[in-house]
């Protein structure tokens, strides 16, 4: 039985550890997507073809980085049947990053685990996200991704404690 409980307050322990590591910079990302930007150019896209991919990535302790996305879309020419984030700067095509989804949705969100190295690439601005459809199997719309570092970090570590109040001054002497 008490092999049971050490091993259960080990677990416990590590687990703990692990919620407190700390974690670093936050980054939140955003692509707007259009057939025009499209590499090579669509066929028989609607003009109003249109997305939004809008983000968030958290870079964790053990060279990884969590992001979380949603992407919306709407006048396309046909269901979607898959979106990506690819690596390529604008105008230039590129292999799969992340795969987000296929078939997709509008509104679908998702979360992924990449490495520092993809992260860098989609904060350099090295990336795009794509919808793709039957009609345009290569990509239907496109957009670039933006990425912007937020202010705080998202460091879930213990924080120190406040430092003790400063003593109050003592009373003067009765007379």
């Amino acid at each position: 039985m008490l092999k049971g409980i050490v091993a259960a307050l080990v677990a416990l322990t590590v687990t703990g550890l692990a919620a407190a590591a700390p974690q670093g910079d936050a980054y939140k990302l955003r692509a707007t997507l259009a057939a025009g930007a499209e590499v090579p150019k669509p066929t028989g896209a609607p003009a109003a073809a249109r997305g939004l991919f809008t983000g968030k990535s958290v870079e964790l302790a053990n060279d990884k980085a969590r992001l979380s996305w949603k992407l919306t879309f709407s006048h396309l020419s046909g269901k979607a049947i898959a979106a990506h984030i690819h690596i390529g700067k604008r105008g230039k095509s590129g292999a799969i990053l992340v795969a987000l989804c296929g078939p997709c949705r509008s509104a679908q969100t998702g979360r992924a685990v990449i490495t520092h190295a993809q992260e860098a690439k989609i904060e350099r601005g090295l990336t795009y996200v794509n919808v793709h459809t039957p009609k345009n199997a290569a990509g239907e719309i496109r957009g670039q991704v933006k990425a912007t570092e937020t202010k705080e970090r998202s460091d879930t570590s213990p924080q120190p404690p406040p430092p003790p109040p400063s003593p109050a001054p003592e009373p003067p002497p009765y007379p």
